[in-house]
């Protein structure tokens, strides 16, 4: 066998591997009914630090940015 076939077979090897990889995960994704998959959320919800959650809600940042390069906060480019 030349090495071109060991490689594309190889490779059909793989490419089939991956998607049994794909699907495993997709169903055991889908086994979680919606009031778990929210019950879980939460669960992770609760165990941020606060200082995360203002982050991630859009609290004010310490620092004010700047415009496009070379103009001051407010300037018009």
């Amino acid at each position: 066998m030349r090495w071109w076939k060991a490689l594309g077979i190889a490779g059909f090897v793989g490419v089939a591997a991956t998607g049994a990889v794909i699907a495993r995960a997709e169903r055991r994704r889908r086994a979680y009914t919606p009031d778990q998959i929210r019950e879980r959320l939460h669960a992770r919800l609760d165990e941020q630090p606060d200082e995360q959650l203002d982050e991630q809600a859009g609290g004010q940042p310490d620092e004010q940015p700047g415009g496009p390069a070379g103009t001051a906060p407010g300037e018009r480019a």
